[in-house]
């Protein structure tokens, strides 16, 4: 495969390995430069098979759709769309760095490459892999994922579409408008999309921005979480989408309209509340509850954490060493379990290896890729602290040594 050309030069694994042992991963992420290394082969093994196949038209004919068996023929229709967009939601921090002459910076301009072809590709009403964006109610996530990937990686996903691209974007995401919402987190689907209009086309509907953001200011619980809809579920979609899509919705308003400062000051302390609580959530070996529907995600239950460290603004009771340390741990324990891949490096169901019955009705394969917005700090620098600082252990690693550890306040 192609992927294996794009690994060369990383020091970490060897061009094209494949690792089956969690011990055998911990060994070798001990060194800083190993650390970010190890985390950019993960994501370009995750997410290569995704974009060297829609770079090529060959998506629909190569990629597997593994679902409920009742709901095989319905995903199809989806679960392409699903697969792209939220690839590229994780994809996007890091491509966003741009190319250099390092290693990781050339195989980061092969990404970027197949990136913008594949994208493309996937609003091209002309192409083989054109995308579904108004058929059924599920394209509007997707579509919504996709718009959140633009927000992320402007320069180098929207700057580097020609206009004809750049209009066939806009179109796709204008086409999920007839998409009615479910009264739940579905409604930051709507206002994401309507973000990425207003940066991209200057345009855009703030009715369903406000209404998004104010129904999930009276669902909010207290504590810094929000419930999804009226009611509160355990699980972990305060993080899979509420919290930060929230943040980059606000941010583009404040950004591009000069609108809702304050909301977004009370939006980001709540978010440092819930990163406080994601953190303390991952054992000392790395596991998490498997808590809630979408488990299936694996370590895509992070994103919320791995945002607040790629904006910078984690809470002060939290270092980025230790953010970093303790998202290695949940991404050995979830990818590198065995059966994680098929034979051709594809995702399968399951939250640790291959595990099919984990899969609701809604899980095809293309869901599966939201893992990789657990990668979001690889969009900083390999200076940056969150990279060069040494390790730190993570409050649950603390707490079951015997070291002291921080004891855990609520946000009032």
């Amino acid at each position: 495969m192609i992927r294996r050309n794009f690994l060369k030069g990383l020091s970490l694994l060897g061009a094209g390995s494949v690792v089956n042992s969690n011990a055998a991963v911990a060994a070798k992420i001990d060194g800083l430069e190993d650390q970010r290394a190890y985390w950019v082969n993960t994501l370009t093994r995750i997410t290569s098979p995704v974009l060297e196949s829609l770079s090529q038209e060959k998506l629909k004919v190569r990629m597997p759709v593994e679902a409920y068996p009742n709901s095989i023929e319905g995903r199809k229709k989806v679960t392409y769309l699903e697969a792209f967009g939220r690839s590229m939601a994780g994809l996007a921090p890091w491509l966003e760095l741009g190319p250099d002459d390092t290693s990781e910076g050339k195989i980061r301009m092969q990404f970027i490459k197949m990136a913008t072809a594949s994208l493309k590709n996937a609003v091209n009403p002309s192409s083989l892999d054109y995308m579904n964006f108004a058929e059924g109610s599920q394209p509007l996530v997707d579509a919504a994922f996709l718009a959140h990937a633009l927000l992320r990686a402007p320069k180098q996903l929207w700057g580097n579409m020609d206009r004809g691209a750049q209009e066939n974007i806009l179109n796709a995401l204008e086409a999920t408008r007839i998409i009615k919402p479910y009264y739940s987190n579905w409604l930051l689907f709507t206002a994401m999309i309507e973000a990425a209009l207003l940066k991209f086309a200057h345009e855009y509907d703030a009715v369903r921005v406000d209404y998004a953001l104010k129904q999930h200011e009276v669902w909010y619980k207290g504590d810094g979480v929000y419930g999804d809809g009226p009611d509160f579920h355990f699980d972990y979609y305060n993080s899979y989408v509420i919290q930060p899509m929230m943040l980059d919705i606000i941010k583009t308003v404040v950004e591009e309209r000069g609108e809702m400062k304050d909301e977004f000051a009370l939006i980001q302390k709540r978010a440092k509340r819930y990163a406080e609580i994601q953190e303390r959530l991952i054992s000392p070996e790395g596991t998490f509850p498997p808590i809630g529907r979408s488990i299936a995600y694996r370590c895509g239950a992070f994103q919320l954490l791995a945002q607040m460290a790629l904006q910078k603004q984690l809470p002060d009771s939290l270092q980025p060493a230790q953010i970093r340390s303790a998202l290695s741990a949940v991404i050995s324990r979830t990818i590198y379990a065995p059966g994680t891949f098929d034979k051709d490096g594809w995702l399968s169901i399951g939250l640790a290896g291959h595990q099919p019955e984990v899969g609701e009705p809604y899980i095809s394969t293309g869901s599966l890729y939201l893992c990789s917005v657990a990668f979001l700090p690889l969009g900083l620098p390999a200076i940056d602290e969150f990279w060069s600082s040494p390790s730190v252990e993570w409050t649950s690693k603390k707490a079951f040594s015997g070291k002291n550890f921080p004891i855990d306040k609520a946000l009032k």
